[in-house]
């Protein structure tokens, strides 16, 4: 008996310990970079970048703000991920609602279609949607890009929210409608309500992946005063000169809204990575 509480113990401290490296290991860059944007490229060249600052200064984050212009490209990225948000969540939940809740032909064909868009690299439909945006003039405006990214990240939320729908039982919408609720109360006021930890971790998800593009602005956006807060840190890289202080700083600032939505959003986002594991 005691052998095996130690064994359990041991093994218990074997796994902390190795969760304990990992996030060690994941958290050098980030570590890196704040030392470094707290310091200069000299000091960077003579010790290197994961030495200690020998003096703390914020020159680095004034000229990123600056020199980046990141006061307006940080609210273009707001402009651009929150519509992209909001009409990806949406959208993904009404087809999520009829592909778990209504039986109809051709239901796992069209889940099919969704999953295998999730399949599709997106780097072989760069040149198409550039040609499609053009043809519908909506290249070098926020909707064209807009757009872009609700279509494609309407894959993987119809596809995550479908599987905690279907999780919920059909006696729940039955009894609903015997009451007198037609399909669209169902959906807002009794299905909705019950998947709310889903839908806050895909937002933190689709924040994160939204606010962070690059290749999409790159390709639809031409003018800098549409560009994203990913397109104005392209901007800080010289041709022969790198100053990594300065684009670290601006890669901090702005990673701060993404970091600030997790921590807003942490509770329902491990509620819905836990849901239904005890099932």
């Amino acid at each position: 008996m005691r052998s095996g509480t130690a064994t359990k113990r041991l093994t218990r401290t074997l796994i902390y310990f190795l969760l304990i490296m990992g996030v060690a290991i994941w958290m050098i860059p980030f570590a890196a970079a704040v030392l470094t944007s707290f310091r200069s490229n000299d000091e960077i060249m003579t010790y290197g970048f994961l030495s200690f600052p020998k003096k703390l200064q914020f020159t680095s984050f004034i000229a990123a703000w600056n020199r980046g212009n990141l006061k307006q490209y940080l609210p273009n990225s707001f402009i651009i991920t929150i519509p992209s948000l909001v009409m990806t969540l949406y959208l993904s939940s009404l087809s999520a609602f009829a592909l778990s809740k209504y039986r109809f032909k051709g239901r796992n064909i069209l889940l099919g279609v969704f999953v295998g868009g999730m399949m599709l690299p997106f780097q072989i439909l760069l040149l198409p949607v550039f040609k499609l945006s053009e043809a519908l003039g909506i290249y070098d405006s926020y909707w064209g890009l807009i757009g872009i990214h609700t279509a494609f990240q309407l894959g993987f939320c119809t596809f995550v929210l479908r599987n905690y729908m279907v999780t919920i039982p059909d006696s729940v919408s039955e009894a609903a409608r015997i009451d007198g609720c037609n399909d669209f109360t169902i959906y807002s006021k009794i299905i909705m309500p019950l998947v709310i930890p889903a839908m806050a971790a895909i937002a933190t998800l689709e924040f994160t992946w939204i606010f962070n593009d690059y290749i999409w602005a790159l390709i639809l956006l031409r003018s800098e005063k549409l560009m994203p807060v990913t397109a104005g840190l392209a901007k800080l890289q010289g041709q022969y000169v790198m100053d990594w202080t300065v684009i670290t700083a601006g890669a901090l600032l702005a990673a701060v809204p993404t970091i600030l939505i997790f921590l807003f959003l942490q509770k329902y986002f491990i509620q819905g990575l836990t849901m239904g594991s005890n099932k």
